[in-house]
């Protein structure tokens, strides 16, 4: 039967995220009911709140969860009550041939897998509040799709697991999957927020001898250096470009853009070496021009490339990167520079602006 549930809803947008109680709906045949313990808070549902990116108001925003399965559908074969899990928003439908090749990200079904005959939510004035990604983790409980959730082990912290699901996903999978860095290669990172940082921990997996971190905010530079990163450009106080191909005598091998601009785009692109590869991770709105030269594209053979959420495979590479988390290779603890509880989540987006800090978390439920 529906639940009553607390949750952190956008209303309006431009605007603050405002508690109140949700009616959430019982599961389908393809769903599980999700209790939620951390959720991560991203770029991208801020994007929403400062109307940057359209919001479909009233909203559930949140994506990046961790939780365990209260209960499922009877078509749900991948989990049962009392799995820990992690949720991601590249839902996927394993059938397609997008998702038979291993690009489950460009899913051409993920559009309707979230679809229902009923709202999932319901607010007091008895209008349906939208859960961004079909997920909506700012939330106690939620209910989604088999394939936007992914078993991790019991062991495994709750509050550490909440930043799997998008900002190590993305930008682990982005090094893995969409550039697929070689060992003793040159890279940089532009932004060192969540992505970027885990970006740059992937690149140290992957054996870059060079790992460059490129960042307005010194604190994040600092935190990058911990994290891996073998030297660091202050983005504002430098010339971006001629510092990272002056640290590599001609520019890098990869270049991985993590903040969302035009003219970050711009920069990755152009402090590559010949042969190098620029990919785009962060978000860029259509209404800034991405210019480069051309030329490059041919001469040097220079090439730039998008990534949705790092071509992530998720429900391989989760659990893969929990075995790099055990065994000391990732580190996910310092990830987390803050956690705040449910009703401080707009002050937690405060911090994440402001504060500089990797990834601020919000704690929902009680055990972890």
């Amino acid at each position: 039967m529906p639940t009553n549930i607390t949750a952190a809803v956008l209303n309006t947008a431009p605007g603050t995220l405002e508690l109140e109680t949700l009616v959430l709906d019982e599961p389908g045949p393809d769903e599980v009911l999700v209790d939620v313990h951390y959720a991560g808070l991203c770029r991208s549902d801020l994007h929403e709140i400062e109307g940057v990116w359209p919001a479909t108001c009233p909203t559930l925003l949140g994506h990046e969860a961790s939780g365990v399965v209260r209960r499922v559908g009877d078509r749900v074969s991948t989990l049962r009550p009392g799995d820990h899990v992690v949720t991601c928003l590249s839902i996927y439908c394993g059938e397609c041939r997008f998702c038979l090749s291993g690009r489950m990200t460009l899913c051409p079904r993920r559009g309707s897998l979230g679809s229902r005959s009923r709202p999932v939510l319901i607010n007091s004035r008895g209008r349906s509040v939208h859960p961004t990604a079909r997920l909506g983790a700012f939330a106690e409980a939620m209910v989604v799709h088999e394939h936007s959730a992914v078993r991790i082990p019991d062991t495994m912290p709750l509050a550490t697991a909440s930043v799997l699901g998008c900002a190590v996903v993305t930008g682990l999978s982005s090094v893995f999957r969409s550039a697929r860095v070689e060992p003793g290669s040159t890279v940089a990172v532009l932004g060192c927020g969540g992505v970027g940082i885990a970006a740059i921990q992937g690149a140290r997996l992957a054996g870059a001898r060079e790992i460059i971190a490129v960042d307005a905010v010194e604190a994040r530079l600092t935190d990058a250096v911990k994290f891996g990163a073998t030297a660091t450009v202050q983005a504002g106080q430098v010339d971006t470009v001629a510092a990272v191909r002056e640290l590599t005598e001609g520019g890098v091998d990869y270049s991985f853009e993590a903040v969302g601009f035009a003219a970050t785009v711009e920069q990755a692109f152009a402090m590559l070496g010949p042969g190098g590869t620029a990919t785009v991770v962060g978000l860029v709105p259509d209404n800034q021009p991405v210019s480069i030269r051309a030329s490059e594209l041919f001469m040097l053979e220079k090439r730039l490339q998008g990534a949705l959420m790092g071509s992530n495979r998720f429900p391989a590479d989760i659990p893969g990167y929990v075995r790099y988390y055990e065994q000391g290779r990732l580190n996910l603890d310092d990830m987390i520079s803050a956690v705040v509880s449910l009703e401080q989540i707009n002050e937690g987006f405060e911090l994440m602006k402001n504060a500089g800090g990797t990834r601020v978390v919000v704690r929902i439920g009680d055990n972890s």
